[in-house]
């Protein structure tokens, strides 16, 4: 009867000890499933997703980018996504600096947005005087807008720079006071224009990065970017113009782009590119090897848009498979 008793017992303990165990487990398993629910990455959840892509690290690596900074002299730089406008590398991208012809950029915008085509420019002999580069124009004739655009965008021409900006405000230093406004409006907030050329002048200053901002806003404009395109191009009246933007011939995928050089700025650069469907904006500001520098730029842009574009698949594809779950 005892032996029987202490055997129930027995089976008792038995069978609590092992219930306990089980739901011990469950709710284990439980807590440990409802926890990986909060942290996975669900479709319609871009926080998540983001917060996914801020953990993938480098996409390229730190002794690539020294490399590169090793490579170019430029004092700053940097490559822009021209689509998205993320900024694929940087060196000292906000520091001011005198921008030269660079500037030219937003003279040619504004010209093209105030004047037609066949409107006839005169030239004062201020714009005459102006040094090289220039097309020498001649005070005692009237110039189509078309031809002084295309002077200054692809010839870099200052006589037609100034030209035009008396045209359009009446004297150059009211025409720098609207180059100044349309640059901030373009988001560059930290370019100030003194000159419609770039040459130096006390308080003029731009960055690499506003440089790159002002660009590519520009050259989402048709007329502009197709103005950039040319090699060369004659005026109504013969005069052969040629583009002093050597990336057009020397650099595969160049779209358009605009050098400068004065003695305070050393050499300088604005300029897009493609490859495939990827698109990117350089600008450089105190090169002493500008056009070494922009090609090591151009290579080092495209390969870091393909790591970002295989990072951004293959996250995709896992965020994919790990919604169906």
């Amino acid at each position: 009867m005892h032996s029987n008793y202490r055997s129930y017992n027995f089976f008792l303990l038995f069978f609590c000890a092992a219930f306990l165990l089980t739901f011990s487990s469950f709710l284990t398993v439980a807590a440990t499933q409802a926890s990986a629910a909060q942290k996975r990455p669900v479709l319609g959840q871009p926080h998540n997703i983001n917060n996914v892509k801020k953990r993938l690290g480098p996409l390229v690596t730190a002794k690539t980018t020294k490399r590169l900074n090793r490579k170019i002299s430029s004092r700053a730089a940097i490559i822009v996504d021209a689509v998205s406008g993320k900024t694929l590398y940087s060196r000292n991208p906000d520091s001011q600096r005198q921008p030269a012809s660079t500037i030219k950029v937003i003279t040619g915008m504004i010209a093209l947005k105030s004047l037609a085509n066949t409107d006839k420019v005169s030239v004062s002999s201020k714009a005459a005087r102006q040094p090289r580069s220039k097309v020498y124009l001649d005070q005692k004739k009237q110039y189509k807008a078309n031809d002084l655009i295309n002077a200054v965008l692809l010839a870099s021409a200052n006589d037609a720079s100034v030209a035009i900006a008396e045209k359009i405000a009446g004297s150059e230093k009211k025409f720098a006071q609207m180059m100044t406004l349309r640059a901030s409006l373009w988001g560059a907030k930290h370019t100030v224009c003194k000159t419609a050329t770039g040459l130096t002048a006390k308080g003029q200053k731009s960055t690499a990065r506003d440089l790159a901002t002002i660009f590519r806003y520009a050259m989402q404009d048709p007329d502009f970017s197709k103005r950039m395109k040319r090699v060369k191009i004659r005026t109504t009246e013969g005069k052969l113009l040629r583009n002093h933007n050597k990336a057009l011939w020397q650099v595969d995928g160049t779209l358009g782009g605009k050098t400068g050089y004065t003695n305070a700025a050393r050499q300088t650069y604005v300029g897009k590119f493609k490859r495939g469907n990827d698109e990117i904006i350089v600008a450089i500001m105190g090169s002493e090897t500008m056009w070494s520098d922009i090609k090591y730029l151009v290579e080092y842009g495209f390969k870091k848009k393909v790591a970002v574009n295989e990072k951004m698949q293959n996250l995709n594809a896992k965020v994919e498979i790990v919604a169906e779950l």
